[in-house]
């Protein structure tokens, strides 16, 4: 997980053929207060995590061919 300026903040690894949304409330645990938006891939794209972040009044952003500002972000965080 990276901050608003792409740094890395957190870090949780899993095996390779471990879906991504399934350990994705370690890193969503402690999100500061102040957090109004989570940028993610479609692979964390799912209703428990929208519902978790919907609780804490946080808009999930997740990238399509749609949004390339999301995509442009997320390459950003990538690096």
């Amino acid at each position: 997980m990276c901050d608003g300026q792409g740094r890395p903040v957190r870090l949780h690894l899993t095996a390779g053929q471990v879906s991504d949304f399934r350990d994705a409330d370690v890193l969503l645990a402690d999100l500061p207060d102040e957090t109004e938006e989570v940028i993610g891939d479609r692979g964390y794209d799912s209703n428990r995590i929208r519902l978790s972040l919907a609780e804490r009044n946080i808009t999930p952003l997740y990238s399509s061919k749609e949004e390339p500002e999301i995509k442009a972000a997320l390459q950003l965080a990538s690096v």
